[in-house]
């Protein structure tokens, strides 16, 4: 018979983390005599990140007193209270691998059903003082799982829990957890698991991303991150400059080629070139990642480059390059990638971010799609907008294409269908299709504000792509934020080991060992960074790893794919390159 043991809850704060401010609600403490129930939260209870935990799919959190005796063994502690694992429900019973996704259960005067594992973060680490529990807590098969409340009630320790309906499927919660974090992901339970009514929207989007990667994607984890296929070759090769062409007056693009003559590997339309060159022979060569612009599977590859102001390589590009030369290239990378079907597509870009939407609208054209192609461009005036010959010829080679070209300060003698930005009330007067795949690449302001408008117009958020050029926003749940400081070289004396480069920070540094990870190096460097549960269960840390080798010292839950590296687990072996 399955008993509620203890009901504890706690208020979100703030605690001390490795030198930052954390808000968490991880700390609950058990409480007396009745409680109720509601159909977001037990009463007095609260989470600190509300994307990751709590709301209606998350109410409840339930951990089982078999798994506080397993983890006591295991960890050699006798320190344990009810709550130590965050858990509002501490229950005797219920193993992860007898409750099923889908069960029903009644407590008390309240109906409950299981929708999910828990999703491990790095605070139960900090909880549990021992940063390897996201990590173990699925290795183990002991996740512990969420509870929906069907019916609000009160609830008192020493409830009997009363099973009053089977989910479908029967997949265990311990089976579900796998079934995304660890390898194997066999798609016949991935269907069947999107056969449960009640597994939570997050869970059912991630195993929808898991069927419908491209066997080609070469590896990796679709439910947790975008995939891609492997990189055509490791670290870098040298191309040689087969012409440059101006294609607006602040935007030229530079044709490269195999120097012996040999077609290069076909790219995915929306990918990037990431090159490395020597404006000064005295100095270390410096790394930038330019977007493919031409067609995908043309035999050389085409990157176009903005002429920045104060752009050390892009003004070498622009005055200093010139066909004949060799330059070091990256493999093609990216999962800003035109994907393929029948649904409409909308190839929105502002300046230079036409670059890897253009070479989308190549691929559509070399196909004759039939889908319906929305060509949106954004640009400051008719000199200074890229590609409109080139865009206009691709247009007319699809038979149902569409094309609007805003220009905010338009000269005498430009062509443009309107004036000022890309704005709700605008694209709203297009009427786009519904159900519209749209790719959206430019300035980070850019990115935001037509996103927005594009979502007010009636595309759905899960079908609005987005390329950002540079560094990519921090993810760092729950973390107080602090002021923002450009990347930057570690105080004090420098490391002696190998070299570690940030391609989009453009920064390079020797590796210190005082570091437990790259990640670690990477924070303290002010490079952003995306990270979850630090002990490579999510992937959310998953970078490209563009040149070297890493070693890990402690071996990923799920590895990620060749070309790729979980920073929050790995070391340098050699010099490398990251895509950070």
């Amino acid at each position: 018979m399955a008993i509620l043991r203890s009901i504890n809850v706690g208020r979100p704060r703030n605690v001390s983390w490795q030198g930052r401010t954390v808000y968490t609600g991880v700390w609950k403490a058990p409480v007396d005599g009745p409680v109720t129930v509601h159909r977001l939260n037990v009463h007095g209870d609260g989470q600190g990140d509300l994307g990751g935990h709590g709301g209606e799919q998350r109410a409840v959190f339930v951990y089982q007193l078999d798994s506080y005796r397993h983890w006591q063994d295991f960890l050699h502690r006798d320190d344990f209270t009810y709550g130590q694992f965050g858990e509002n429900f501490t229950v005797g019973g219920l193993g992860d691998d007898e409750v099923c996704v889908g069960d029903r259960y009644r407590i008390g005067d309240a109906l409950f059903e299981v929708t999910q594992p828990r999703v491990t973060c790095y605070r139960v680490g900090i909880r549990m003082a021992d940063p390897r529990i996201p990590a173990l807590l699925v290795q183990h098969r002991r996740p512990g799982f969420y509870l929906r409340v069907l019916t609000e009630g009160e609830v008192t320790a020493g409830d009997e829990i009363v099973k009053v309906a089977d989910g479908p499927q029967r997949m265990t919660v311990a089976q579900v957890d796998g079934l995304l974090y660890l390898p194997g992901h066999a798609r016949t339970d991935i269907e069947r698991a999107l056969r449960i009514p009640a597994l939570s929207p997050g869970w059912q989007a991630s195993f929808r991303a898991m069927l419908d990667a491209p066997a080609e994607s070469g590896g990796g984890n679709a439910g947790l991150v975008a995939t891609a296929p492997p990189p055509a070759w490791p670290g870098f090769r040298p191309l040689r400059v087969t012409a440059i062409e101006q294609e607006s007056t602040t935007i030229s693009s530079v044709l490269l080629a195999d120097p012996s003559g040999a077609p290069v590997p076909a790219a995915l339309p929306g990918q990037f070139l990431t090159v490395r060159l020597r404006p000064d022979s005295h100095a270390a060569p410096l790394i930038r990642a330019y977007s493919l612009s031409g067609r995908p599977d043309a035999g050389r590859y085409r990157i176009s480059v903005k002429r920045e102001e104060h752009g050390a390589v892009s003004t070498y590009i622009h005055s200093r390059l010139r066909a004949g030369s060799e330059i070091e290239v990256a493999a093609p990378r990216g999962t800003f990638t035109l994907a393929a079907g029948t649904t409409p597509v909308l190839l929105v870009s502002g300046g230079v971010g036409a670059t890897p939407v253009l070479a989308m609208l190549h691929a559509l054209a070399a196909e004759s799609s039939l889908r319906q192609v929305w060509w949106l461009q954004a640009a400051r005036n008719g000199a200074v907008r890229p590609f409109a010959a080139e865009s206009a010829a691709l247009l007319v080679r699809l038979p149902s294409a569409h094309s609007h070209v805003c220009l905010s300060h338009p000269e005498p003698g430009d062509e443009f269908n309107s004036t000022g930005h890309l704005t709700i009330e605008l694209l709203r007067g297009l009427d786009l299709p519904p159900g519209a795949d749209a790719y959206v690449c430019g300035p980070s302001a850019f990115l935001t504000d037509v996103s927005a408008a594009l979502a007010a117009a009636g595309v759905a958020a899960s079908r609005i792509h987005t390329e950002v050029f540079g560094t990519q926003a921090a993810l760092t749940p729950g973390v107080a934020a602090t002021p923002a400081r450009p990347p930057h070289p570690l105080a004090g004396p420098p490391g002696t080991g190998p070299e570690v480069s940030f391609a989009r920070s453009n920064l390079a540094i020797p590796w210190q060992d005082g570091y437990d990870s790259l990640l670690d190096l990477a924070e303290a460097c002010d490079v952003p960074v995306r990270w979850s549960c630090r002990a490579g269960v999510c992937h959310n840390c998953e970078s490209g790893l563009l040149a070297g080798d890493v070693r890990y010292d402690t071996e990923p839950v799920d590895p990620p794919p060749d070309g790729n590296v979980l920073i929050c687990l790995a070391r340098p072996r050699g010099p490398i390159v990251l895509d950070l």
